[in-house]
């Protein structure tokens, strides 16, 4: 059983876990990981298996009060909930203390998107270095197929399909999906691979690299389109999630097939594609009003 002493390498032996047989991304599992280390100084001295539910229930409580929100507390409770259960499976944990337990209800906020005319002027960067192409081919591809910032930085230019005008991406739980490229993003992309060697190391295979030749990390992308999105005088702060919520929202809007938009995006769910919706209700009883055959009144 492990103790407060052992629980590091315990965790280390977790994080292997979610990558090896989860399949988790190294941005997940370090989600994960900083999680657990929350619970592990919340602890302190205490051993993880003497952890009861009102331990539990402190913490989150503490957590909650030092302004963590709903949301962000549900995902602190599903990785230690997970912890838990993997000590238990493989390390002689008695029982999970997290079990039943909710965190506070987070109230429901829309995702922010850029508008159409907003998303536009930000992609519509000059270019005038080798980087400054691989900034406007990231945030055209970002923008145009709604990757997630983990997927974007795990591509290679073998993942382009130019003349199927397509991406092969691998998302969460290693699964593979095909995305449509949009024609700017296919010029932006091509525009960069022109220039890539000048920047990349030989033996790199990354789509996108760091001014060292090595593979792009998350950090990077972040810094650039938060610095670009300044220089396009755009007011709010943009972040790569950001364009993945525009890509769904303005395809969305203009189709109205949310069954299409769950493909592209790789949601497991329909429900959670919802999320990413800013349909009006106007807009909403425009479809239902068509498709619906008893929706409009007889005259």
């Amino acid at each position: 059983m492990p103790t407060a002493e052992k629980v590091p390498a315990t965790l280390q032996g977790y994080l292997a876990y979610l990558h090896n047989e989860r399949n988790y991304s190294p941005l997940t599992a370090e989600n994960y990981a900083r999680d657990i280390r929350r619970l592990l100084a919340l602890a302190g001295e205490t051993p993880l298996p003497d952890l009861k539910s009102h331990h539990i229930r402190r913490y989150i409580a503490q957590l909650h009060s030092g302004g963590l929100g709903g949301r962000s507390l549900a995902r602190v409770l599903s990785a230690w909930r997970g912890f838990y259960s993997y000590l238990m499976r493989d390390h002689g944990c008695k029982s999970n203390p997290c079990v039943g337990l909710r965190a506070p209800k987070a109230p429901k906020t829309l995702p922010h998107a850029l508008s159409p005319d907003e998303a536009v002027k930000l992609v519509e960067m000059k270019v005038e270095t080798p980087l400054d192409a691989r900034d406007k081919a990231m945030f055209e591809l970002l923008y145009s197929s709604g990757l997630r910032l983990a997927e974007l930085v795990s591509l290679d230019p073998i993942d382009m399909d130019f003349a199927d005008a397509s991406v092969r991406v691998t998302g969460k739980g290693n699964k593979t999906r095909i995305v449509p490229l949009g024609s700017h993003a296919i010029a932006a992309l091509q525009a960069w691979l022109a220039v890539r060697d000048q920047v990349a190391r030989p033996e790199v295979t990354a789509l996108f690299v760091g001014t060292k030749g090595a593979r792009i990390s998350p950090r990077t992308v972040e810094l650039q389109l938060d610095k670009c999105a300044l220089k396009q005088g755009l007011n709010t702060g943009v972040h790569p999630h950001m364009l993945r919520h525009s890509f769904a929202t303005h395809v969305l809007q203009s189709s109205g097939d949310l069954r299409a938009v769950q493909e592209m995006l790789g949601h497991a769910s329909i429900s959670t594609t919802q999320v990413y919706t800013h349909l009006d209700f106007q807009y909403l009883s425009k479809i239902y009003d068509g498709a619906h055959p008893r929706a409009k009144k007889k005259p």
